[in-house]
């Protein structure tokens, strides 16, 4: 999940890393640092986020690496953070080395000795190891033992205006134009007039007065350039104090982005596979995983076609059937997550057709898919996952009326057409959440309830609450409660429920019941008015109503609004939660 930068030319390299990775922390900010290549590497790391680092602006040199954290092996420290340093060598790395183990071991055998506590580090001393004049060759010799993931970028003392890169399951993109650039991720290195190139598995390329590119085998082999937005890639905050409060209010511009899938070519590709498809599976990760669980109630209700919903993680070793003739559909916002790609993988190596639903086009999973539908969230910089999600619901919740107008079933998609409007009104009225806060702020435990699609929503609410406060918090199908978790209800628990539909309301209202006469704060999510006043609520929100199969789109806002507030109540920064990172390279 770490991001890396490199860059080589002929200005300061060191001011330029760091613009560049501050870019990136939305993919780790655990620790940074930088190197600048010559006879020696001048070196300058520090635990914590990039602006830590402001001191390296003044190292010189015009060529150099870059690296912000998140930490897998070894402790977030400056001890741990990258570039890491053998010899002629200074490496820095995105990714897992799975077998780093037997290769410290046999490095140390051979007298080496190591300076972290990571599996990264490993790379250097591999390298140190096969150079024989060829760094190309080098590289390729070292990234043969490695197993698992990696994009890397290396200085050579032996060859100090070049930058040396490989890339095998984790995202690398290359930058011609006023220098030559490398970069975990686009935004990074995008500029007007500049060209961007994606490296893809198992390629290798050379940075220095141009960029070389090489294959497997170290052919030299050129590439075709990435059409992007260099204006659009990288957003502001534009007068908000954090990027998801920003980003929430994005909602409703973002569900308006719906003609453009629909208006796509490969849609009309889509619709045929879906007609065609005996049943749809959906595999995906976290609030992903949360808006397939949405489109399974809306695939199921509209159009009674069987529709699967799987965590990748799992479905790629949960021996999976897949039929030719499936479609699976892989969700993901960043189009790197590395367990939904290795199920895309699988999926088609199984005779299924793979659609990617993502929000950046140009992603490793949008490169192995059949069809490509983006949800057009536009850049989203908050580690928790906000705007993308109700993207997802948008283009997923189509697709389910595209299929029920395939089987006769319609009107659906005209339904949709509204949520811009209603998101608009929605965000307004969530802002009633605020007032809740007081409530959260000692909670041992949070809870949130729902039936049928409020499930969903219950489910993202207290992803959302964790992500971002820290509080243990759970979502729960309404009528489990009483099969233990009502155990755990005691006097002030904050139980969050949500009621958007008519037939399940008396349902859900039965938990609302058990949960108070064990002394939890409730406090209701509804479209359903009347039960805005019951008396056992500490307190309520009405959104507008919209219909049982699409009611999360609507009634996950609060409960993003709620989590946002509850962080600033704690003294979190919203945008950038502990442990976590944006793009979730490895497994």
């Amino acid at each position: 999940m770490c991001g890396i930068v490199g860059y080589v030319g002929k200005r300061q390299a060191a001011p330029l890393l760091l613009g560049a990775l501050k870019k990136l922390e939305y993919r780790g900010y655990d620790s940074a640092g930088i190197a600048l290549s010559g006879k020696t590497f001048a070196v300058k790391k520090c635990t914590g986020a990039v602006k830590n680092l402001r001191d390296a602006a003044f190292l010189e040199g015009t060529c150099g690496i870059g690296h912000t954290r998140w930490a897998t092996h070894g402790a977030p420290s400056e001890r741990n953070a990258h570039p890491h340093v053998c010899g002629r060598f200074a490496v820095v790395h995105n990714g897992i080395i799975e077998n780093y183990k037997a290769l410290r071991a046999e490095c140390e055998a051979r007298g080496e000795r190591f300076a972290s506590d990571t599996d990264s580090e490993v790379v250097a001393h591999l390298l140190e190891f096969y150079f024989r004049g060829d760094l190309i060759g080098a590289l390729r010799q070292a990234c043969a033992r490695l197993m698992g993931s990696y994009a890397l970028a290396v200085l050579c003392t032996e060859f100090p205006q070049t930058i040396a890169l490989a890339r095998s399951k984790s995202p690398l993109v290359v930058g011609v134009g006023g220098g030559v650039w490398c970069a975990s991720d686009v935004p990074a290195i995008a500029a007007k007039n500049r060209t961007v190139y994606v490296l893809a598995d198992g390629e290798f390329a050379l940075l220095g007065e141009q960029a070389t590119f090489f294959g497997r085998e170290g052919n030299v082999i050129s590439k075709q350039p990435l059409e992007y937005d260099a204006a659009g890639s990288i957003p502001a905050r534009r007068g908000y104090r954090h990027f998801m409060r920003k980003e929430i209010d994005e909602i409703p511009a973002v569900l308006e982005n719906r003609p453009h899938a629909v208006g796509l070519p490969t849609y009309a590709e889509v619709r045929r596979a879906l007609a065609a498809a005996p049943h749809i599976s959906v595999v995906a990760c976290g609030t992903a995983y949360h808006a397939g669980l949405a489109a399974k109630y809306a695939f199921e209700a509209l159009s009674r076609v069987r529709c699967e919903v799987t965590v990748a993680s799992e479905y790629r070793y949960g021996d999976p059937i897949v039929e030719a003739g499936d479609l699976v559909i892989a969700v993901s916002q960043s189009g790197e997550t590395a367990d939904t790609i290795a199920a895309a993988q699988l999926a088609k190596e199984r005779g299924a057709a793979v659609l990617a639903v993502v929000n950046v086009p140009g992603s490793t999973l949008a490169g192995i898919a059949d069809f490509v539908l983006p949800v057009s969230a536009g850049r989203e910089i908050a580690v928790a996952a906000t705007k993308s999600f109700n993207a997802q619901l948008m283009l997923l919740y189509t697709l389910a009326a595209t299929l029920a107008e395939a089987k006769g079933r319609r009107g659906y998609g005209d339904l949709l057409k509204d949520f811009p409007a209603l998101a608009r009104k929605t965000v307004s009225v969530g802002e009633g959440v605020r007032a809740w806060v007081a409530y959260f702020m000692s909670a041992a435990s949070v809870y949130f309830i729902g039936r049928g699609a409020d499930y969903v929503a219950a489910l993202e609410g207290s992803l959302k609450l964790k992500e971002i406060t820290y509080l243990p918090s759970e979502g729960y199908p309404a009528g489990e409660l009483k099969h233990g978790t009502l155990a755990l209800v005691e006097e002030g628990t904050p139980v969050v429920a949500v009621l958007t539909s008519e037939k399940l309301a008396e349902k859900t209202m039965n938990a609302v019941h058990e949960v108070y006469a064990r002394g939890a704060r409730v406090f209701l999510i509804t479209s359903l008015e009347a039960y805005a006043d019951a008396a056992e609520l500490t307190g309520a929100v009405v959104i507008p109503p919209c219909g049982d199969v699409f009611s999360p789109m609507l009634s996950v806002i609060p409960l993003q609004l709620l989590a946002y507030y509850v962080a600033l109540a704690r003294g979190n920064d919203p945008d950038k939660p502990r442990n976590l990172a944006k793009s979730v390279t490895v497994e």
